[in-house]
């Protein structure tokens, strides 16, 4: 294999043919290569054939041979990152290594994103090594809460959904590396806990529990293993359709264009305000790309499954990372907020929010910004957004009631409601995708950072209600799924599958999905 700083240029020629960076063709060939591997690590290494200890070995060694095809010597930094993290928890102790490995994994993340950025090649946007290490950094940090919360700190202590993800006994090294690089989720993820990885390779991931008596649940039985193929199909029909609209639609939108001086001196308002939605919506589609073909991977292998819904159809969601549909349609800052990026919110949540001791939202927003990167077009995009999510809060708590009596009304409160939501959220990430401070300003002034201030004027007039402490905090980081998945999530309840991942419905969190698994 022929590599350099980089990854492996072998696929060069592939490179030159479709005319794409050859770490972009890297990453989706071993994408690709994953979504077969998954699929024989499900027929031939199936936990009714082979022992876990094989299935971890397995998944570990094709994780770093991906990692190195992909990202060259690079990628030693997932090891390292993952080895003194798992150092850090023996040596330090249960008590306070969840804060050594926080900082230890979060610093290291950082000092190696600003290696990239600020020596080597600022501005692009590289298939590079720091996109995995964001992964990983989540699950290191994530994993040692949850040994704090099961090793050290009292039963009542604990909130419903600490209490279900805590973890009872130190993994192994072996386990701790599959987790962190195993095949499936090393390139792009995307974030799960560390009990449900484990009940899966273990072969526990279709057990169904039922309420004894006295509250209690018990394993009775274990059902026939769903097929992950439907599923699987369907997220690769939209990984074609989305890696097609970004090939042809979205190099033809570019979002730098918002701040062309001709474009600017000559095209009207409205036209402004429709081209910046129509190129920021473009700019979604290889996030949609990355992030299902990641799931599809995941699902191919027969991880991800969460129960069934009311119709009796299995469900392949429990890790997935966003909801296209709920996100293009969506009618707050919050709805899309929710649908965006969901393992990552759950991971703020509980790392972040949860456990934060003083201004939890200021804290998470802070946490959010720093774990993504250091290109100041980031910290512009969260300060924005807070701005934007406690006015939008403040305004639908003030204003929707007003609207939601009669259907005529309502249908035009929605209308407008996501029209105001796109332009704002459109307004909100530009610094996010031109990265520097002088063209993200220089996009604000021509708009007269016009949202900006109608914020701030909102935030003056409007009351913000309270109904309980953190409230307004928590709508900022805490998502809320739409009436229709609400109720689907109820009938899991009701058949005793209930779900701590992708909701944070706390009547759901009460009951653990695994709870025979006792780490």
């Amino acid at each position: 294999m022929a590599t350099s700083t980089t990854g492996s240029t072998l696929l060069q020629p592939l490179s030159n043919a479709v005319r794409l960076p050859i770490d972009q063709v890297n990453f989706v060939v071993c994408q690709l290569f994953a979504l077969l591997a998954a699929i024989w690590f499900r027929t031939y290494l199936h936990s009714s054939k082979t022992s876990s200890f094989i299935r971890h070995v397995v998944a570990t060694l094709l994780g770093l041979y991906l990692a190195l095809f992909c990202f060259g010597w690079y990628a030693l930094h997932f090891v390292v990152q993952s080895g003194i993290s798992y150092y850090i928890m023996i040596i330090i102790g249960v008590e306070n290594m969840h804060k050594y490995c926080f900082v230890f994994a979060l610093g290291y993340l950082t000092m190696c994103q600003i290696t990239r950025v600020y020596i080597f090649d600022y501005g692009q946007y590289s298939a590079d090594f720091s996109g995995p290490m964001m992964i990983i950094t989540q699950k290191i940090t994530s994993l040692a809460y949850e040994i704090h919360d099961g090793m050290f700190r009292k039963e009542e202590e604990l909130t419903p959904s600490q209490r279900c993800l805590a973890v009872r006994r130190m993994p192994s090294l072996l386990e701790y590396l599959s987790y962190n690089c195993n095949f499936m989720g090393i390139l792009a993820g995307p974030l799960c806990s560390y009990k449900d990885y484990i009940t899966f390779i273990e072969g526990r991931s279709y057990q169904l529990t039922q309420s004894e008596a006295n509250g209690k649940e018990d394993v009775k039985y274990e059902q026939t293993d769903p097929s992950p193929n439907i599923a699987v199909t369907q997220k690769l029909l939209i990984c074609g359709l989305s890696l097609l609209f970004h090939m042809t639609v979205t190099k033809t939108l570019p979002v730098e264009y918002n701040i062309d001086d001709n474009f600017r001196a000559t095209v009207s308002l409205p036209m402004r305000i429709i081209y910046l939605y129509v190129s920021l919506m473009a700019a979604r589609p290889k996030y949609y790309f990355a992030w299902t073909l990641a799931d599809a991977i995941n699902n191919a292998a027969g991880f991800g499954f969460r129960g069934y819904d009311k119709n009796g159809a299995s469900r392949w969601d429990l890790i997935s990372n966003l909801r296209i549909q709920h996100i293009e349609f969506s009618t707050s800052f919050k709805m899309f907020l929710d649908n965006w990026n969901i393992q990552t919110a759950l991971w703020l949540k509980r790392v972040c929010y949860e456990r934060a001791s003083f201004s939890p939202t200021i804290q998470t927003f802070i946490l959010s910004a720093i774990w993504h990167g250091v290109y100041p077009g980031y910290y512009l995009t969260f300060l924005t957004g807070v701005l934007m999510t406690l006015a939008a809060r403040a305004m639908r708590n003030n204003i929707r009631h007003h609207f939601v009596e009669s259907p005529p009304v309502k249908l035009c409160y929605d209308v407008i409601t996501w029209i105001a939501t796109q332009v704002a959220i459109s307004y909100t990430v530009v610094p996010f995708v031109l990265l520097s401070v002088n063209p993200s300003f220089m996009f604000y002034s021509s708009w007269y950072f016009c949202l900006h201030i109608a914020c701030i004027l909102v935030l003056l007039i409007l009351p913000l209600k309270r109904t309980q402490k953190g409230s307004i905090e928590q709508e900022s980081i805490k998502p809320s799924w739409p009436k229709k998945l609400e109720e689907e999530e109820n009938v899991l309840g009701q058949n005793n599958y209930s779900t701590t991942n992708n909701s944070f419905n706390q009547k759901q969190e009460i009951t653990c999905r695994y709870p025979a698994l006792k780490q």
